[in-house]
């Protein structure tokens, strides 16, 4: 009896604890040190090249005479996932967290705040536009834009890893 009800209570205590945890986000906003900017450059890199692959993916099988319905809406979708990931690392990583606004005062520091939100902006734009066809013009400018951002926001030491990296 002692048994059967230790029993019942640890899987009470297993059971409350499962479903009173928070939930754990990718990135939560708090300044933890954890995540990195060369890991996000990388990920948006990756993204780029799986939209590219949706994209050649899409247009290869809509030009299939009987097409596969199936495959093409998961190549969609796909796509569309991996545009929505750039977009989420561009404002809640880079331009909520990592571009700090710069003092009015300082015309070269302002300056260069607002070239790095304007990249990170057309960043968004691509990714929106990626989303909604299969032109590969976007794709390029992705990575042009991507390349540009890293010229912007890091050393050159940085610039020179994320550079050759994906050569």
């Amino acid at each position: 009896m002692v048994r059967k009800t230790a029993a019942k209570f640890i899987m009470a205590i297993i059971t409350i604890s499962i479903f009173a945890a928070p939930s754990v986000l990718a990135h939560c906003e708090i300044p933890c040190g954890i995540y990195t900017d060369e890991l996000r450059i990388h990920l948006i890199k990756e993204h780029i090249t799986t939209l590219e692959k949706s994209m050649n993916q899409i247009n290869t099988l809509s030009k299939e005479g009987e097409k596969n319905y199936n495959q093409l809406v998961r190549w969609v979708g796909n796509k569309d996932t991996h545009a929505n990931e750039i977009q989420h690392i561009v404002t809640q990583y880079f331009m909520t967290q990592r571009v700090k606004p710069a003092d009015h005062s300082d015309e070269a520091a302002h300056t260069a705040y607002l070239s790095k939100v304007a990249v990170l902006h057309q960043m968004l734009v691509h990714a929106m536009k990626a989303k909604q066809t299969t032109d590969l013009a976007h794709i390029q400018h992705l990575r042009d834009l991507t390349d540009k951002f890293v010229t912007m926001y890091f050393d050159e030491d940085a610039q020179k890893h994320l550079m050759d990296h994906h050569k």
